[in-house]
C-alpha cells in the first residue's frame, strides 16, 4: 500500500463521460487522473452504438445539453479526425399510421422552436429506398449522428494527457476532518486529490455511496443485434416513433421498439430493448426475437439476412431520466456525471465542458435539473 503523488482531479470511471470530463479538464490546466476498474470504455460505453441524438428529446435542459453537444462532437470531429469514426449521417423518425403521424410532427414543431432543425417527410421512400410500403411519413432529424463509442473515449483519454490507472477499483472516497474529499483508495493504495468526479455509469450509484451521499442509478439492460455486412440498405438511423415514449418511461417492464441504422462498415445494428433485470447478463431469446420480427417489419429486406452476433449492456438509470452533473452540494469537492441513462455518449462532451468549468472554479450555467444533490441526503465522513 502507498500514497500516490497528488493530483487536481481523480475521474472515476474511463467510459466516454468520463474520458470528456478528463478531456475539457485538461484543457483548462488541471492535472487529472483516470481510475477504472476495468479497461477503456469496459462498461455501458463499450456496449453502446455511439448515437448522438437530438431527435428522441423533448424541449427541456436534456435537449439544451444534446445541441450543445452535437456542437462540440462536430468540433472534436475537427480536431480528430477519423480517428472517432464520425458519422453525421442523419436520423429518420416514422409513425406507420396517421394519428401516430400527427403526434409525431407536433412533437417535431415543439423541438424546432428549441433550437432542432428537422423536416417533415411524406416520400420516406426518398430518404431510405428499403423501408416498408405503406407508413404514413416520418420527421427528418440531420444533426443527429454516430461515434464509435470506445475508439471515442480512448482517444479523448490519449489526447486529455491523464495518467490512466486501470484494472483499480476505487474502494472508498476519502474525506478530511472538514468533510471534504481528498482523494480515493484502490487496492493499490491512495490516490489524492481535492476533486473526485463520478464518472462510473451504471455504478455510479456505489461511487456515490463511497462519499456518503445517495444516487440512485440503477442497470437498464439492452440489447443490440449485429447482422452480416450489407450494402449501405440503411442510409441512416431509423426508428419507429414509439421509441420516443420508450426513453421517458420509467416502467421496469421489458419495452422494445424498432430502431435500425447502417454502418460503414456494412453490418445493420438493430435495436432497442429496455428492462430493468438488475445486472443479469443472461441472453434473453424473447427480446432478439422481437427485435429481429421489429426490424423486419420496419425493412423487409432485412427479413433474409443473418443476424452474427448479439452484445448487451447496461444503461445507467435515473428515476427522473436526467443525469447528474456538476458539483454535489452535499460533498465538499465531489462532482458527478452520471445517470445518462441511453444518452452518455451523445451528451458527453457537454457534461465534460460543464464539469470542468466547475472544476476550475467556475459556476456554469447548467440547468438545475441535473443537481446532484436533488436525490436524498448526504451522510457520514469517510
Amino acid at each position: 500500500m502507498f500514497t500516490r503523488r497528488p493530483f487536481d482531479v481523480v475521474v472515476v470511471g474511463a467510459g466516454v463521460v468520463g474520458a470528456a470530463c478528463a478531456f475539457y479538464a485538461a484543457r483548462s490546466g488541471l492535472s487529472v487522473v483516470v481510475v477504472d476498474r476495468g479497461p477503456v470504455a469496459g462498461g455501458t460505453t463499450g456496449a453502446g452504438e455511439g448515437n448522438l441524438l437530438v431527435s428522441d428529446k423533448e424541449p427541456g435542459p436534456e435537449l439544451d445539453l444534446a445541441l450543445l453537444s452535437t456542437r462540440l462532437w462536430r468540433e472534436l470531429a475537427e480536431e480528430f479526425p477519423e480517428r472517432i469514426e464520425y458519422e453525421p449521417k442523419g436520423g429518420l423518425v416514422v409513425a406507420a399510421a396517421e394519428p401516430g403521424l400527427a403526434a409525431l410532427r407536433a412533437f417535431a414543431a415543439t423541438q424546432r422552436e428549441a433550437g432542432v432543425t428537422c423536416e417533415d417527410v411524406d416520400s420516406l421512400h426518398d430518404l431510405e429506398p428499403h423501408l416498408a410500403p405503406g407508413l404514413a411519413g416520418g420527421v427528418h432529424y440531420p444533426q443527429d449522428a454516430q461515434v464509435q463509442p470506445a475508439l471515442a473515449a480512448a482517444h479523448l483519454l490519449r489526447a486529455s494527457g491523464a495518467q490512466l490507472r486501470l484494472g483499480e477499483e476505487v474502494t472508498a472516497v476519502l474525506r478530511g476532518p472538514d468533510g471534504a474529499v481528498r482523494g480515493v483508495r484502490t487496492p493499490r493504495g491512495e490516490i489524492l486529490a481535492p476533486a473526485v468526479v463520478n464518472a462510473a455509469g451504471t455504478w455510479g450509484g456505489r461511487i456515490a455511496a463511497l462519499a456518503g451521499v445517495e444516487l440512485p442509478v440503477l442497470p437498464r439492460r439492452g440489447f443490440v443485434l449485429v447482422t452480416e455486412p450489407l450494402p449501405r440498405v440503411v442510409r441512416r438511423k431509423v426508428y419507429a416513433a414509439d421509441y420516443v415514449a420508450d426513453v421517458a418511461s420509467g416502467s421496469a417492464a421489458l419495452q422494445t421498439s424498432a430502431v435500425v441504422e447502417g454502418t460503414a462498415a456494412g453490418p445493420v445494428l438493430i435495436g432497442a430493448s429496455r428492462e430493468r433485470v438488475g445486472f443479469d447478463r443472461s441472453l434473453s431469446v424473447e427480446v432478439l426475437r422481437r427485435l429481429a420480427r421489429q426490424a423486419g417489419e420496419l425493412f423487409p429486406v432485412l427479413k433474409g439476412v443473418r443476424v452474427m452476433r448479439t452484445y448487451h449492456g447496461f444503461r445507467p438509470y435515473l428515476p427522473d431520466h436526467l443525469p447528474a452533473i456538476g458539483a454535489d452540494a452535499r460533498v465538499p469537492g465531489l462532482f458527478q456525471a452520471c445517470g445518462h441513462e441511453g444518452a452518455g455518449v451523445g451528451l458527453a462532451p457537454a457534461t465534460g465542458l460543464f464539469v470542468a468549468s466547475a472544476l476550475a472554479g467556475g459556476t456554469p450555467e447548467l440547468a438545475g435539473a441535473f443537481r446532484p444533490e436533488r436525490f436524498g441526503v448526504g451522510a457520514g465522513v469517510e
